[in-house]
């Protein structure tokens, strides 16, 4: 005899949902699982706000199931441990990011790259393994199997740090994976946002000259003065850019809008890469002559494994290395979501779940 939601899901709890394409979101009363004997429980103290979240909460990609309840970069303290969990204990620094399950047997997960796993759950708007909906961090508990619990460094503040397990391995993973995190090489970075910012610290950690391009000059000053950038890129301005042709050995392009990838396949070297991180809506033209004639590649990255992620928080946390972030009250969340659609934010949202979300 199967057992009854109640049984299954017996933790009430509480956060923010949207209930429809509207996106606004409101007071949610829900459950979670009891905790099981390979699971963390832990009290979230504080969320990030993704531009994925706002995408989900509108449907704007075709794949919400309403309620929604968002967030994916989660940070806070572990209340309670299952009986066979060997690497958390209670009081633990601990968050989840965007993945909270897959099927561990594909070769993607035997290769530590969960994200790529074809039944991969994710940390909400997913089915879990139960059959039951995820529900994400703008909650005021989270219950995940402690595969999917990343631990939070002594010096890592959590505010800061949770936009880290979204935006941070969202850059840190294909930066490692092709290769641009030498010392001495040049990298171009694509946007001056919520990805773009960390990637810029991210290449000056691993000791790499670094380029912002932009298409709004009044963000020179802010990324060479005080993110530490090399120099600035104003990517409308045809003189600058050609300046520029062919002296960078890589691109991250963090871009959401639409845009044309053609100028910055001159940007590149011979053997030059342009990893693309950005979501935008429309398809880009992608010109294969350019590419032909420096034997250059334009590739993808979707956040990272699990295990690579906590080597992302830890090379964070060793580089002093934050999200800027701007702490936000729960019931500011819709007026967040308006502002982050202007990009009217340096650089993410964090909602302050710990000490402004109160039971509906």
């Amino acid at each position: 005899m199967s057992k009854s939601v109640e049984e299954v899901h017996p933790r009430k709890t509480f956060g923010w949902a949207a209930r429809d394409t509207s996106g606004v979101l409101s007071p949610f009363k829900f459950s979670r699982r009891a905790t099981g004997d390979e699971d963390v429980t832990f009290k979230v103290h504080y969320c990030g706000v993704c531009h994925s979240d706002l995408h989900c909460v509108k449907n704007e990609w075709g794949i919400s199931t309403y309620p929604l309840l968002p967030g994916h970069e989660m940070a806070g303290i572990v209340t309670e441990v299952g009986s066979k969990v060997m690497k958390f204990k209670v009081g633990d620094r601990v968050g989840v990011g965007c993945l909270v399950g897959a099927c561990h047997t594909c070769d993607n997960c035997k290769n530590d790259l969960e994200n790529y796993c074809p039944k991969g759950i994710q940390t909400y708007n997913s089915i879990d393994f139960d059959g039951s909906m995820t529900y994400g961090g703008y909650s005021d508990i989270m219950v995940a199997n402690e595969c999917y619990i990343i631990r939070m460094p002594d010096n890592m503040p959590l505010d800061a740090g949770a936009p880290l397990l979204c935006a941070g391995i969202t850059v840190y993973s294909p930066l490692k994976y092709y290769g641009l995190c030498s010392p001495g090489m040049h990298l171009g970075v694509i946007g001056l946002g919520g990805l773009g910012h960390v990637a810029v610290k991210f290449g000056k950690a691993f000791g790499m000259k670094v380029t912002v391009i932009s298409s709004s000059p009044g963000k020179k000053q802010e990324a060479v003065e005080r993110l530490g950038a090399d120099a600035f890129l104003v990517s409308c301005d045809q003189a600058q850019m050609e300046a520029a042709t062919g002296t960078m050995d890589g691109i991250i392009d963090t871009v959401s809008a639409e845009h044309s990838l053609l100028p910055l396949i001159g940007l590149v070297k011979t053997n030059g890469k342009i990893v693309c991180v950005g979501a935008p809506e429309k398809p880009p033209q992608l010109p294969i002559f350019p590419l032909l004639m420096g034997r250059k590649m334009v590739g993808g990255s979707l956040i990272g494994g699990m295990k690579e992620t906590q080597d992302m928080i830890d090379f964070a946390a060793k580089h002093n290395i934050t999200a800027d972030i701007e702490v936000i009250p729960m019931d500011y969340i819709n007026t967040a979501m308006e502002r982050l659609v202007k990009a009217d934010v340096k650089y993410r949202f964090v909602i302050d779940i710990a000490n402004t979300l109160t039971p509906a």
